[in-house]
């Protein structure tokens, strides 16, 4: 039971920075917070991690390549996205859109784990696309086929298509040279250093009063305590269950985001919000192949060939 709690406690600090990403879209620039909240990380974690770090640097060394792409994959491209996305959509439509990743994460390993595809992997994917869809059309699904998405929203799909990514990977890529915390250091290392010319060739506001309680929740809760619970939850329940979690985020972020910043929760927002959590439990729980084992595996010859 006590596994649960990882996930869960990731996936409630997210669902609140989700809240926070949109408060920071009016008071500090994407490419700032997106910058200032990992090297807030790393400048926590160097004084305790950093020995360690330099002690194991020789087994590190050939690990880098995979380190970087973790780290590009779930510290540059997804976060950095959501900053950008909080400015065109709204925090409950990214909730919803980030219910998504189990999805992704669930076909995603069916072509690179070799995971077989099952029946509610295919009804509920199809059942959770609808649900997003009828969120981010606000209801009128008409309306996203003939104009599409609004940027916010296929920038969070993105978003969450690089943190499904990430997570096969993490799961595919054992590093059992490094423990959770000093793969996580060595990836946050990779996003201050990707995200450093962004941060210094584009618009800034600057830390002030409005922002720095923002600044400081994105960079300690969501970038050092949310990580390390959904890293060891990954590698503790897998990235399939771990992943499941994700269902409650937009319940947590529609929640919060409707207490703090008194956006409306409409009809739509219901519907499609039960929708998308009964399409991922639905992949989840039934497990009947698509394919028959007969249909699956190529026909032997008889004996009487």
């Amino acid at each position: 039971m006590g596994s649960y709690l990882l996930p869960l406690g990731a996936v409630l600090i997210w669902s609140v920075n989700t809240v926070v990403s949109k408060l920071a879209a009016g008071s500090i620039s994407a490419a700032e917070i997106g910058f200032f909240r990992w090297a807030v990380a790393a400048a926590l974690f160097t004084p305790f991690v950093l020995p360690g770090i330099w002690r194991l640097r020789a087994a590190i060394k050939p690990l880098l390549g995979r380190i970087v792409i973790l780290g590009v994959l779930g510290m540059v491209i997804y976060q950095s996205l959501a900053y950008y996305a909080a400015h065109y959509t709204t925090a409950t439509h990214m909730g919803i859109i980030g219910s998504l990743t189990p999805m992704m994460v669930l076909a995603l390993a069916v072509f690179l784990l070799g995971q077989p595809l099952t029946r509610g992997g295919v009804w509920g994917s199809l059942l959770a696309i609808v649900g997003v869809a009828l969120v981010v059309s606000s209801g009128q699904l008409s309306h996203l086929a003939s104009e599409g998405l609004n940027l916010g929203d296929a920038m969070m799909l993105l978003a969450m298509l690089a943190y499904a990514i990430y997570n096969i990977l993490l799961k595919r890529w054992p590093m059992p040279a490094l423990k959770t915390v000093q793969l996580l250091y060595l990836q946050i290392l990779v996003a201050v250093v990707v995200q450093l010319p962004l941060y210094l060739f584009s618009p800034k506001t600057g830390l002030n009063a409005s922002n720095l309680g923002l600044v400081a929740y994105a960079g300690i809760m969501a970038s050092i305590a949310a990580p390390l619970l959904w890293m060891k939850a990954v590698q503790t329940l897998g990235p399939g269950r771990s992943s499941m979690f994700f269902n409650l985020i937009p319940v947590f972020t529609a929640l919060v985001a409707f207490v703090w910043l008194n956006e409306p929760l409409a009809l739509y927002h219901l519907v499609g919000g039960v929708m998308t959590v009964a399409g991922l439990l639905m992949a989840e729980l039934w497990k009947t192949p698509l394919l028959r084992p007969s249909a699956m595996q190529p026909s032997r010859p008889s004996s009487a060939d």
